[in-house]
């Protein structure tokens, strides 16, 4: 029996990237779904079940972070692949935040975004599904309720920096360079130069470090980062 390729939701209100993004999902197989403005497409991916969403920032009636942020609300856990035509870090570490799993900077090569939904539904397919909780020293990780602990106080993470977290804590002791984690989080090596790895991981470290003696998150200069619990 032949498996049963993803179905995709692309909500994006430029009819000439939606077809152009369409014809290249149909001829990798995938069954596709569209949508022009922001309320239609929260409301198809709140009815209906996509493997994936690609979804523009900028739309008409409700913008790409609202929807999001809506999807999120929603507990629609759905891969999001978001597309904008601005390129700053504030951009995208904002639609990261809201609960976007990668990004991608109009305009784009078709082959590029094929590239990025493959990643995306190979990590989906993969999740790891067994450990329930995670812990390091007083720091204790919650998978299915998402709630971080340390030392018994309650730590509030966004999306990406929960993410973040989850990654160190599995690879704790161990040295991890920026390109690692980068694949890791984002399936993507961001361009050479943006910070946008070290700016979640500065968030992360205040959050989880700022207001206690031991410090869990540390730099090591010209290699990566690490997650000690000793």
């Amino acid at each position: 029996m032949k498996e049963q390729k993803a179905k995709i939701l692309i909500i994006e209100d430029e009819k000439k990237i939606s077809a152009l993004i369409r014809k290249g999902l149909e001829e990798e197989k995938y069954s596709v779904d569209d949508a022009f403005d922001g309320e239609k497409g929260e409301l198809l991916a709140l009815k209906q079940q996509h493997d994936l969403i690609i979804l523009d920032i900028m739309l008409p009636k409700k913008d790409g972070i609202q929807v999001l942020s809506s999807l999120r609300t929603s507990n629609i856990e759905t891969p999001v692949l978001m597309l904008t035509a601005k390129g700053t870090v504030e951009d995208r570490v904002k639609g990261l935040d809201t609960g976007a799993d990668d990004y991608l900077v109009k305009p784009f090569a078709i082959t590029e975004l094929l590239a990025r939904v493959r990643s995306l539904l190979r990590r989906k397919k993969g999740a790891e599904k067994s450990a329930t909780t995670l812990t390091i020293a007083d720091l204790a990780v919650d998978l299915v309720s998402r709630k971080v602990l340390r030392d018994g106080k309650v730590i509030d993470l966004t999306t990406k920096e929960f993410s973040l977290l989850e990654f160190f804590i599995r690879n704790k002791n161990k040295t991890l360079n920026r390109s690692t984690i980068t694949e890791h989080i984002w399936n993507y090596n961001f361009d050479t130069g943006t910070n946008i790895i070290d700016v979640y991981i500065n968030h992360l470290r205040t959050k989880i470090d700022g207001d206690f003696e031991k410090k869990l998150l540390h730099t090591i200069r010209g290699v990566g980062y690490v997650m000690k619990d000793h």
